[in-house]
């Protein structure tokens, strides 16, 4: 969960790694450093605290080298001082090494170089890599290749997940790269070659990426680059264009990352849509189901694993899955799925869901899956990602780089992709061709609607600022907008660092109705019909005892006097698209419920973008 740089070229370093830095700032922003070769040592500088603390060291000092590695720092073992940050040195100063992921078995193995006489300066499982390198090292001098096998022989005796840079003293043209468990890619420009944790630190200076699989090792020099196993074997390596644009990484005319990932999801959920209807408008197209249909039609189960906001789309696509294909649907904490014995046996297709592609909890799922012979579908916006590699078939989310930690596009074009989902399985068994054609053009429609709300931001702006002292929200909703109401209380938590908890409108009276009072504010999502008469039967209960209730209500529907302080209407859709259409409001009130509060909502507190680690 940290992000990592390496550059190799005919440029000064510092500039290409700070600037990779910023752009992988969400990855951990607790700590940054950097490290460059300077011909006969490493000049090493780290600060605690955010990537501009260390540029501006790094202004001061002014290092010239065309050869360094940069980390930026989410901790997992030991606390955020310096002598934890990145990069780590071996004792004797010949291995500077940057490490995102676990190493497990880190204790034993610095209890064995302990005993060597090596001596350790931080609490981090990251410096016993190094100092582990640098003792094969030691011991293979004089062998061909002395610095990849030193590495090699490391790595073998290492259990966990890594994702590495590396560098040797008495290799000054010469950056190594490995992967196992945590996302690494090698980027291809002219006359300088990038190691990454993702594409986007390098976007605008290569034309070319190479993603690592799990188990390789990349060998850059100033003349190329080779891709070999543990082994030593020669890989192949797959190089695919850059995708991205500078634009694509950078924050433009907005306050933030997130405010402008809100305000991308019109376009985000036209490129999720675009192309993906079949040709007599009454079916979706996935790619990643071709070469499936029989397995799907014999289908009798499907389960989701997915994490966090990941979740809380799968949360959606059970309900909108089992109304229009009437298959069952399970949705699973991925990281429970791989440790629990249930049944999984039967026809049975797993999806996984992870924006990056590369969340662990969610790799180790898709790998238990397959042990056991289940088809698995991967929905992703990370291209070239592990999860697109790993399973049977990938679906691309398509909805460009997503930078603000708290998710808004990628969840609204999971959901969007779930529902055409159920469009496709359900034209598979019994759904009918007008009902198919409602439901695509609902879905046509979505990016209109969307628009809408979000042209009326201040209101929410205003709605925000009036309920902005609450440390305690309730959110609550029905059958589909359940899971929307979870996602609304996990983004006003994550950003804002208020109290907020997700219920079934329901359950109010079995337990959450003792929180009532004046100072904790429920926010409702009304569906139209039956059930949302009972929403408004909830909402007045709460009124009753003196809570104030803010409502999401579509068009159309009527709210009597005195069941809500405050309406903010949605328009009327069709219910396949209405989970979306009433996110749109809860990611707009959480922003600026933060903004308020002078948070930053880009970079909130212990929390990182991908999750790299179990």
């Amino acid at each position: 969960m940290c992000g990592i740089v390496g550059y190799l070229g005919n440029s000064v370093a510092q500039d290409a790694l700070i600037d990779g830095l910023r752009r992988l700032e969400y990855r951990g922003y607790d700590s940054a450093g950097a490290a460059f070769h300077d011909g006969n040592a490493f000049s090493l500088a780290r600060e605690t605290g955010r990537v501009e603390n260390l540029a501006s060291t790094l202004r001061e000092s002014n290092p010239t080298s065309t050869l360094g590695i940069a980390h930026t720092r989410w901790a997992t073992h030991g606390a955020v001082t310096v002598s934890n940050t990145h990069p780590h040195l071996s004792h004797d100063g010949k291995i500077a090494l940057v490490h995102n992921g676990v190493i497990e078995n880190y204790g034993p193995l610095k209890r064995i170089l302990e005993g060597k006489g090596i001596e350790f300066s931080s609490e981090t499982d990251s410096e016993v890599l190094s100092n582990l390198i640098a003792y094969h090292y030691a011991r293979l001098e004089g062998e061909e290749e002395q610095f990849a096998q030193a590495l090699r022989e490391a790595l073998s005796q290492c259990r966990g997940a890594y994702g590495i840079a590396v560098l040797c003293v008495d290799e000054p043209g010469f950056l190594l790269g490995a992967r196992r468990g945590s996302p690494l890619v090698v980027g291809l420009g002219d006359g300088e070659t990038f190691l990454a944790s993702d594409a986007s630190a390098f976007v605008g200076r290569v034309r070319d990426a190479v993603y690592l699989k799990d188990g390789e090792i990349a060998l850059l020099r100033e003349d190329g680059f080779r891709i070999i196993t543990m082994q030593g074997e020669d890989a192949q390596a797959v190089s695919q264009p850059i995708d991205q644009t500078v634009e694509d990484v950078e924050m433009g005319d907005f306050d933030s990352f997130m405010e402008k990932e809100i305000f991308e999801q019109p376009v985000a959920l036209e490129n999720t849509l675009r192309g993906r209807f079949g040709d007599d408008g009454t079916t979706a197209k996935l790619g990643g189901l071709e070469g499936h249909e029989d397995e799907l039609r014999r289908l009798n189960r499907i389960v989701f694993v997915a994490c966090g906001t990941a979740r809380h789309s799968c949360m959606v696509g059970e309900y909108l899955i089992e109304r229009l294909a009437r298959v069952p649907v399970e949705v699973e904490h991925a990281s429970e799925f791989r440790y629990r014995n249930s049944p999984k046996a039967g026809h049975t297709l797993v999806i996984a869901v992870s924006q990056s592609g590369e969340t662990l909890d969610t790799l180790e799922a898709v790998r238990e899956a397959r042990t056991k012979g289940l088809l698995t579908i991967g929905i992703t916006n990370g291209v070239g990602s592990s999860l697109a590699r790993e399973t049977d078939g990938g679906v691309y989310q398509r909805v460009g780089a997503e930078i603000g930690v708290a998710s808004t596009k990628a969840f609204t074009s999971q959901v969007a992709l779930c529902a055409m989902l159920g469009l496709a399985l359900g034209r598979m068994r019994e759904l009918s061709p007008i009902q198919g054609r409602e439901i695509a053009e609902a879905l046509q429609n979505l990016p209109e609607n969307v628009a809408s709300i979000l042209q009326r931001g201040e209101t929410l702006r205003e709605l925000a600022h009036k309920y902005s002292e609450a440390e305690h929200l309730l959110f609550l909703g029905r059958q589909d907008l359940y899971p929307v109401a979870l996602e609304g209380a996990l983004k006003l938590k994550e950003i804002s660092y208020a109290h907020a908890e997700g219920y079934p409108a329901a359950e109010l009276k079995h337990g959450p109705i003792a929180l009532i009072n004046p100072e904790c504010p429920s926010i409702f999502l009304v569906e139209e019909g039956e059930l949302g008469a009972k929403t408004i039967a909830n909402m007045q209960e709460v009124k009753a005892r003196s809570g104030p209730v803010l409502a999401i209500v579509p068009e159309g529907v009527e709210v009597p006097d005195g069941a809500a302080d405050d309406v903010f209407r949605v328009p009327a859709v069709h219910e396949v698209v209405r989970p979306i259409v009433a996110t749109i409001p809860l990611q707009l009130f959480a922003y600026h419920f933060a903004r308020i509060r002078s948070l930053d909502v880009d970079k909130p507190r212990n929390l990182a973008k991908s999750v790299t680690v179990e």
